[in-house]
């Protein structure tokens, strides 16, 4: 569980997250009353303290906040004022608390969550027709919880929740158990990885969980160990199923280019209510009813939220601007299984997208684009012409090792784009490339604004 220093001020989220408390796990337990969309809860908070603090701020919005307890080690800390304004929790404690100290924080919070609106539109806790939908990239975990919403902190979970009879809530990791209570139900669910809080969420819908079948009785899979499971409405459990029925052969493929699959199960969420775009978070995928046509604009979206579990869940990033080593990384997964399901080659991908972004003539950094792009189709498509180009300077073998030990070093731990440059340097060096050689490749397709030219074929 990392308890480094989170990388603050973030630019592109600089509302967010503090310097001063890390958090190793979250203990939440929510009540849930969905015809009001009200929320009861109770957060727990084991961390460290960074630096010597009297004040603890905390992300909170639109939550109102009741009894707060704080224990250093085995011993009481007074709490002698708490406030939440301007989406922050502010605990003033009664002495002050030197660096290393250990910090446990207890909070009872409720309220109507609202969504949190910024650059990239409205995220967060969502009421939706019938059940709740939860969307916290880049800080929009703030909205159900107290915490430290920035991705460079990364913490274990226990999530408990209990709603209306009927209905199950679909949360991060493994179910460990279930109960009844009159109308109510209560559901636990444990997530073992250290994984930010953007990533930790709950859905809640008439959701029956099964698990998924291989997608062919002749298939043997090399990953039979990673259950895949699939939560949906009945209604639409049988589309769901012959449309995400490829998950199992997706993770073969995956795990065999970049490694084994980060967490203990995937399970993917449809919901009644279609959406935009699917979304991910640790250990799950949540796609709309309309990602289920069967078509291959569907199935690759279905491919990169997958893909996400290695590339932004088990590796993360230390600040925003470096949301290309999530996102180009995931669109070069689409490639990958396109070849692999025989779509079309992935090389036919690339040229694809890089005429794209030629027609389009307009400019990005990619590596620092700023908070109002981050999200911009051309990261994903420049990440992944990124790592296509190394690959074809490299070779696919001396490439695929490389990517494989990149998540290997940093598996649940957080990177930037300096640390994959050092990185393919390093390993380009070992199999005999000059130094510097593979920043020179990535260097324009990452730091220059101008498209660079498509890259040339690998050597035979």
């Amino acid at each position: 569980m990392s308890e480094e220093t989170p990388a603050l001020p973030d630019p592109y989220v600089p509302g967010s997250g503090t310097g001063d408390f890390t958090v190793r796990h979250y203990d939440l337990q929510l009540e849930v009353k969905l015809a009001a969309n009200r929320i009861a809860g109770r957060a727990r908070l084991e961390g460290t303290v960074l630096n010597p603090l009297k004040r603890v701020e905390l992300d909170l919005h639109a939550l109102g906040v009741g009894k707060v307890n704080a224990r250093s080690g085995p011993r009481a800390v007074t709490v002698t004022k708490t406030a939440v304004r301007h989406d922050r929790l502010i605990i003033e404690l009664g002495s002050q608390l030197e660096a290393g100290s250990d910090l446990t924080l207890d909070i009872a919070y409720s309220g109507v969550p609202r969504m949190l609106r910024g650059l990239w539109g409205e995220i967060g806790w969502e009421e939706l027709e019938d059940g709740v939908l939860v969307a916290g990239q880049p800080n929009g975990a703030q909205t159900w919880f107290p915490c430290v919403d920035h991705p460079s902190v990364k913490s274990t979970y226990s999530i408990a929740i209990t709603t209306d009879a009927g209905y199950l809530p679909v949360c991060n990791g493994v179910p460990t158990g279930h109960r009844r209570r009159s109308s109510r139900e209560e559901w636990t669910w444990e997530l073992r990885e250290p994984t930010p809080s953007y990533l930790v969420t709950v859905q809640i819908g008439r959701y029956q969980l099964v698990a998924v079948p291989e997608h062919d009785a002749g298939h043997q899979s090399p990953a039979d160990s990673v259950p895949v499971f699939l939560a949906t409405s009945p209604a639409l459990m049988d589309r769901a199923q012959a449309a995400l029925g490829l998950q199992t052969r997706m993770v073969d493929c995956f795990s065999r280019h970049y490694g084994p699959y980060p967490f203990e199960r995937y399970t993917a969420v449809v919901t009644d209510d279609e959406l935009e775009i699917p979304l991910e978070a640790a250990s799950l995928s949540i796609f709309g009813s309309n990602h289920l046509d069967g078509s291959w604009a569907s199935e690759r979206l279905v491919a990169h939220e997958l893909a996400h579990q290695w590339f932004g869940n088990a590796l993360t990033l230390r600040q925003w601007k470096d949301i290309w080593l999530h996102e180009g990384f995931a669109c070069y997964s689409e490639w990958l299984w396109s070849e692999e399901s025989g779509q079309a080659s992935l090389r036919t991908q690339a040229r694809r997208a890089w005429r794209g972004l030629f027609v389009k003539l307009r400019t990005i950094v990619v590596a620092d684009p700023g908070p109002e792009l981050m999200f911009d189709d051309r990261i994903y498509k420049r990440g992944a012409l990124t790592l296509y180009a190394l690959q074809c300077a490299l070779g696919s073998e001396v490439f695929a090792a490389l990517i494989r030990s990149w998540v290997a070093e940093h598996r649940h731990g957080t990177v930037d784009t300096a640390l994959f440059l050092d990185h393919a340097d390093r390993h380009a060096q070992g199999a005999g490339h000059p130094e510097g050689f593979t920043t020179e490749v990535m260097s324009p397709w990452l730091f220059e604004s101008a498209l660079p030219a498509f890259p040339a074929a690998e050597a035979s």
